[in-house]
Order: structure tokens, then sequence, then C-alpha cells
């Protein structure tokens, strides 16, 4: 792990997230009952987040702030659960399994869908369909970066380094890995890739120097870029991102590589009209509080707040192009 100095501001804002969400559950008003009962309104008891990745990150971040103001709107408590495993599909697989009553949810990210399904086969792969989709919630958008002692600006400048070029990954089947991927074999660069098991020890190889360069969420490298420790090549968005407005898209440097990741709010298959209807309103009335827009500024999270059926288009859209893409260029992600 990074030092607390090195650390992104995201991961040292998991603890206080998580000492929120256990202060909220302790607060006179708030409903402690451990689950729901058939009798009267939903909810009527505890409502259960569960997050497929560990403590810290971006999807454990999203989900203790949606849980919090959706606890507060609800009156009862949120409690957040992590369940770590194979990009979130471990914790996908228990709450397809879960009961459809609206007393288990999580918030789920778009490459379990989009890019895990291409490097495992047809039945290991995670299913949308398996799921009832809630509201989307935010962008994370990636950039590529280096360490300055590498003196690369940009993704010519790779080009033109003649050298092969090792990159940190955050792991297989994850946007950081697909982006890298095809930026370099877009570009004619020779390259090898370095895995690690997340964002943080990636962040800290690059710093360290250990790899030329590393892609990874904006929320993690930023305040490394501010302070000059990181030297950003490229993003890979449509757009400039607000919150690295001078870093070039890849698209400008003229490389089609788009690739972002996204989550959103799901239930188990067949959960009640009326209870997804509840959640999707408790949702919207969390994402318009002022707590939960610093809380996007602050992770440099872009708002996605979606329909479902927006979000089951984006991932059937993305699926299509990744898919083409790995197969034009020849590129196996799971070897």
């Amino acid at each position: 792990m990074p030092t607390s100095r090195t650390a992104p501001r995201r991961i040292l804002m998991g603890v206080a997230g998580a000492a929120a969400a256990i202060a909220l559950t302790a607060c006179g008003g708030v409903k402690t009952t451990s689950s729901g009962s058939s009798e009267g309104k939903y909810p009527s008891g505890n409502i259960e987040f569960s997050v497929g990745a560990s403590a810290g990150g971006s999807t454990d971040l999203i989900t203790r702030a949606l849980a919090q103001g959706m606890s507060k709107e609800l009156g009862v408590s949120a409690p957040v659960l992590n369940k770590p495993g194979a990009n979130g599909a471990l914790n996908a697989k228990e709450l397809q399994a879960a009961k459809p009553d609206g007393y288990k949810i999580a918030v789920q990210n778009a490459s379990l869908f989009t890019i895990t399904p291409l490097t495992v086969s047809a039945a290991e792969a995670t299913k949308i369909d398996s799921f009832d989709v809630i509201t989307g919630i935010s962008r994370d958008d990636y950039v590529m970066a280096t360490n300055p002692k590498s003196g690369f600006k940009s993704i010519e400048d790779m080009k033109k380094a003649g050298k092969t070029i090792r990159y940190g990954t955050t792991g297989v089947g994850t946007g950081a890995q697909l982006a890298s991927a095809l930026t370099f074999k877009s570009a004619g660069i020779e390259a090898t890739a370095v895995p690690f098991d997340g964002g943080a020890p990636a962040l800290t190889a690059l710093l360290g120097n250990q790899v030329d360069v590393s892609t990874m969420q904006i929320g993690e490298a930023i305040e490394n870029v501010k302070a000059g420790k990181l030297v950003p090549l490229a993003v890979f968005s449509q757009e400039r991102i607000p919150f690295m407005p001078d870093v070039k898209t890849a698209k400008e440097q003229g490389f089609d590589v788009l690739v972002t990741q996204y989550r959103f709010l799901t239930a188990p298959k067949g959960t009640p009209e009326d209870v997804k209807a509840k959640l999707l309103e408790t949702a919207k009335k969390t994402f318009a509080t002022p707590e939960y827009k610093k809380f996007n500024e602050d992770n440099s999270l872009t708002p996605m707040e979606v329909s479902p059926q927006e979000v089951l288009t984006s991932l059937q859209s993305d699926s299509e192009t990744y898919k083409k893409q790995l197969d034009e260029f020849g590129i196996n992600l799971a070897g």
C-alpha cells in the first residue's frame, strides 16, 4: 500500500465513510430490524448493501456514500458488507441467489459485464439479465500515467522511445487492462504487462519507477498528478475530463481507445415493481443532496444517474465494441 502521503484521497475517505455508516446505524430514529417484514410498507427493516471489492476502493466508497444517503431517506439501517473476489463476480453470484425483496442490493461495476466475460468461458460469465437494474450512478474515467523520470509526455513519446514498455495492470478483466492493451496495440508499441492485484499496488510500483506506465482510475492518480509525482499521458473518455482538463484523450492523440468504468445499483431479478420504485426514488433524493454531490467531486466521479434501460444499452454497446477491438488486434486479456 502507498504511504499516507501518497494514498489517493478516495482511499483515505474510506475510513471516514465506514465510520459514518456505523454512526448512522446507531443514531436514534433509525430502524435496526435485522430483516424485512412481510407486513406494512417497504422497507420495514435493514437494507444490506454488498460490495464485490475490498474496503477503500471506488465501488466501496460509492456504495457507502449511497447507503448513507438512502438510509437517512428511508429511516432504516443500511449496513455495507464487503465481499471481494473475481472483479465482483463472487458478490454478484450471492446477490443473484438472494430473495428478491429489496433487502439485499448492490452497486455493481460495468467491467464485470463488459470486459470480464471476454476473459472467461460463457458459462462462467456474469450476465446482467440475472439482475434488476435500479439506476445508473456514476462514471469513473481512466488515465494512463508515468513517473516523471521516464521523460514521456504523450503516447507518441512512448512510441519514439524504441523500447519495450513495461506497464502495470490492476487485474485481469478490468478497464485499466483493456485500455492499456488497446493503446499499445493500436499505436504499434511493444509492451509487456506487469500484473498487480488492484490499483493501490500498481500505483506504488509506478511511483517507485518499477514500471514505465500504468493506467488507473482518475481518483487514484489525481493527487499525485497535482503534486507532480506522476505525469498523465492520456485519458480514455470521449472528451477531456473536467478534473484533468489539460490532459488529451487517446482519441485526440490519434488512437481510438474509449474505455470507461461506470456503476449502477442492482437488486435480485424479480424484485417487486413498488420496491424498485421506492429504491429509485430514494437514490434520486440522495443524488440531489449537497453531501453526495460533494462526494462525487472529491472523488473525481462524473454523475451517470441514468435510467435502467440506458445502463443496459451502454453495457450491450460496450460489450460489442470491446469484443470487436480485441478480435481486430488479436488481444487475449486472459493470457
